[in-house]
């Protein structure tokens, strides 16, 4: 299963008084996953808008196990899990390293769209992207 890694610290800035991430954070660790996940493929989201392809969030979750804290540093699972002609989903982990202490999981679902915003069936608009994605995808489905 092709996964992607990536550490990040958490600033104080991501926090509340009491040194507590706020859990809008988790969504941008998931985002951070997600373009470190396309990057290890060698393409980032600029080669996808490039070649007309954008990808907004039409879904998202998030369980919430522990709280993560300032200065943690945090390892960001990314799986993609879901290939469907005009959507992909990701599974992510967030884990607290020194403790090796699972914090948060969730999912995202993106759909293929046009610059205007029309979906594309990525089959169609971009065959060598489609065949690239199912090699990568942890549970084809098409």
């Amino acid at each position: 299963m092709r996964q992607s890694e990536t550490i990040v610290r958490v600033y104080y800035i991501a926090t509340d008084q009491m040194g507590v991430v706020h859990h809008a954070n988790y969504f941008a660790w998931f985002e951070v996953g997600r373009e470190e996940f396309f990057r290890e493929l060698n393409m980032s989201y600029k080669y996808l808008e490039q070649n007309g392809i954008f990808l907004p969030i039409i879904e998202v979750y998030c369980k919430f196990k522990s709280p993560a804290r300032y200065d943690d540093q945090l390892r960001i699972i990314t799986r993609l899990n879901l290939l469907q002609d005009v959507k992909l989903g990701f599974q992510y982990e967030i884990i607290e390293v020194e403790r090796n202490t699972l914090l948060a999981y969730g999912h995202t679902i993106q759909a293929f769209v046009d610059k205007n915003g029309k979906p594309l069936v990525l089959r169609k608009h971009n065959p060598f992207l489609w065949r690239f994605l199912q090699e990568n995808v942890s549970e084809k489905k098409d």
